[in-house]
């Protein structure tokens, strides 16, 4: 889910000399057409073009996202399996689970899976870095505001609802899961991180 650390994570393996590769920055440029006649730049402005999901233009502009994001994990696997030995950091969005069977499968062959796993405690959290600072998230019908409602108090009211639905999406799409607690730790560097996804994978065996 959105807050849970994945581009912190891609960006601190790719300051260790590890190649990344972020799919928002991909979808952002092939959506800049889109984003310039409404002056947005930047993943923040991506959330804003496609604006609350209570808003009249969020399901048009959800589905063009994930076209976009389906175009861009295709190129990226397709490069992959041109060269199998490639060592690549694949920073995901949260919507992969909405690409596809077919590229699903593609990416587990390509690529170790690993899923940063939010505990129930700090669902509260992501629903504040989301009301606060906006990402880009797709709701895939799970908005559903009830009569008198502002689209704050149903956000809150359905994120929770989002992200139990998800985890169970992400967790048979991905190798391994490590609990975004253990990342927080003070002395977890880019070293350990890997160390930690080492770990997970010899368990899950």
């Amino acid at each position: 889910m959105s807050g849970t650390g994945k581009s912190f994570w891609s960006k601190r393996l790719a300051q260790a000399g590890h190649a990344s590769i972020c799919c928002d920055d991909r979808i952002e440029a092939r959506l800049r057409s889109r984003l310039e006649v409404s002056g947005y730049t930047g993943i923040n402005g991506v959330a804003s073009w496609m604006g609350w999901p209570d808003s009249a233009t969020y399901a048009q502009r959800e589905a063009e996202y994930l076209v976009e994001e389906i175009a861009v994990l295709d190129e990226v696997l397709a490069g992959l399996e041109r060269d199998p030995s490639r060592e690549l950091i694949l920073d995901t969005t949260g919507s992969v689970i909405y690409t596809g069977n077919n590229l699903q499968l593609r990416l587990r062959r390509q690529t170790t899976i690993v899923y940063l796993a939010a505990a129930a405690d700090e669902q509260q959290l992501l629903i504040e870095r989301y009301l606060n600072d906006p990402k880009p998230v797709l709701w895939r019908g799970a908005f559903l505001p009830k009569k008198g409602e502002t689209a704050r108090e149903t956000i809150e009211r359905c994120y929770p609802a989002l992200i139990a639905a998800r985890r169970q999406s992400y967790e048979a799409l991905a190798h391994c899961s490590v609990p975004v607690a253990e990342l927080r730790e003070p002395d977890v560097d880019a070293a350990a991180f890997l160390a930690k996804v080492k770990a997970r994978l010899e368990r899950a065996k």
